[in-house]
C-alpha cells in the first residue's frame, strides 16, 4: 500500500499511515522550516519542497513512475469562510481556498483508489452545510464516491479534544469506513506529559524540544494567580488583560483531556509549572514520539505541531483505509 502526502508539514499525517505500513511515494510542502523536520525524520521519503501550484501534471507522473496510488491524504489551508454564502459567493471559487482545489487537481490527474481530506471542523456546519456540499459535489464530478464526518481526536486515546472533519472518496462504490472511538475515559494531559522534567520559566533539558520559554516577570506575576484548570478571572483585576482571546491567559486541567492545540499556545500554562507548554509537551499531546524531533525556529517548531494531524488520528484512519483496499480488491 502506498500514499501521497500533500500539505506534508512536520509528517503527523504520514507518520500515521507510516505506522500503518504504508509507503511514501512523494510529499509536498512549500515551508521550508516544516520541510527541515519532515527531512530529518522521514530521510526516506521523497519530499518536494514547492508550492503546490507549481507542480504539473508531467512532473507528477513523473513522480509516481507508473505506480498505481492507493490513497492521497492531506489538509489543505482553507481560509475563505468569512465571504463564502454572501450574495451567492461560493468556497470553493474563493481565490484564498484555491490550495483546496490544488488537492483536488492532484486527486483528478493521479486518481488514487481512496484520498483522505482533514480539515477544521467549520467546514462541516459553515453557511448552513452549504459549504460542505459544495466540496462534496466538487469530488463527485471527479467521480468519487465521498462522505464525511467529523472526529474528535479525544476519542482514539489522544490527549486533547480536537474536532476535524475528514473527508474520504473512493473511486468505487464501497462501504466508507470512518474509525470508531476506542476509548471510554478520556487520556488527561497529566498522563501524556507529567513525566517529563519540570521546567522554569527560560530552562532547558537533554530532551529533545522539551525548553521553556523565557516569560516575563511581568507574565509570570500574572499566571502565579491561575490554579490548576483556572482562567485569566483568577488574576486580580488590576493585572488582569481587559481583552484578548478568552481562550488565552488559562491553565490546562490536569485531569482533562488537552483543549485543541493550534499554532500559538504561548498564553496557556501548564497545570502546575508556571510557563507555557515546551514543543515536546505539545508534541506528546499530538501523539508523535519522542524520538521524532522538530527544527527550525521556536516559534515555527510551534506551529508545526499544531498544524499537525494528530499521529494516532492519522493511524486510525490508515486503518479504515488499509481495510477499504481490501475491501474493493476481493
Amino acid at each position: 500500500m502506498n500514499y501521497i502526502d500533500l500539505f506534508s508539514g512536520a509528517g503527523g499525517f504520514s507518520k500515521g499511515f507510516d505506522l500503518e505500513g504504508f509507503k511514501n511515494v512523494f510529499s509536498i510542502d512549500s515551508d521550508s522550516q516544516s520541510c527541515e523536520t519532515y527531512r530529518y525524520n522521514f530521510p526516506k521519503h521523497q519530499l518536494i519542497e514547492e508550492s503546490i501550484e507549481n507542480i504539473l501534471a508531467n512532473k507528477i507522473k513523473l513522480l509516481i513512475k507508473n505506480k498505481k496510488i492507493d490513497v492521497i491524504i492531506g489538509g489543505p489551508p482553507c481560509q475563505g469562510f468569512s465571504m463564502a454564502g454572501v450574495i451567492g459567493r461560493k468556497f470553493v471559487n474563493d481565490p484564498r481556498n484555491k490550495l483546496f482545489k490544488e488537492f483536488a487537481r492532484i486527486v483528478s490527474i493521479v486518481r488514487p483508489k481512496f484520498f483522505v481530506m482533514e480539515n477544521v471542523q467549520r467546514l462541516f456546519t459553515h453557511n448552513k452545510g452549504e459549504t460542505r456540499n459544495e466540496i462534496l459535489e466538487h469530488f463527485k464530478k471527479l467521480n468519487y464516491f465521498v462522505e464525511c464526518k467529523v472526529l474528535n481526536s479525544a476519542d482514539y486515546s489522544i490527549p486533547q479534544v480536537r474536532r476535524r472533519v475528514v473527508f474520504i472518496g473512493s473511486l468505487k462504490k464501497c462501504n466508507i469506513l470512518f474509525p470508531e472511538p476506542t476509548v471510554k475515559r478520556y487520556v488527561s494531559i497529566k498522563e501524556a506529559i507529567n513525566n517529563l522534567p519540570k521546567l522554569s520559566s527560560g530552562q532547558t533539558s537533554k530532551i529533545a524540544n522539551h525548553e521553556a520559554m523565557n516569560h516575563t516577570d511581568q507574565m509570570l506575576k500574572k499566571m502565579n494567580f491561575i490554579s490548576d484548570g483556572g482562567n485569566r478571572n483568577k488574576i486580580p483585576e488590576i493585572f488582569r488583560p481587559k481583552s484578548g482571546d478568552a481562550r488565552k491567559y488559562v491553565k490546562y486541567d490536569s485531569e482533562k483531556p488537552s483543549i485543541c492545540i493550534t499554532g500559538d499556545m504561548r498564553k496557556v500554562f501548564h497545570y502546575s509549572q508556571n510557563r507555557a507548554l515546551t514543543v515536546r509537551e505539545l508534541a506528546r499531546i499530538q501523539t508523535f514520539p519522542d524520538n521524532f524531533i522538530f527544527k527550525g525556529s521556536k516559534i515555527s517548531q510551534q506551529q508545526q505541531v499544531g498544524n499537525a494531524v494528530p499521529v494516532l488520528l492519522a493511524r486510525v484512519v490508515a486503518k479504515c483505509i488499509k481495510k477499504m483496499i481490501k475491501n474493493v480488491s476481493k
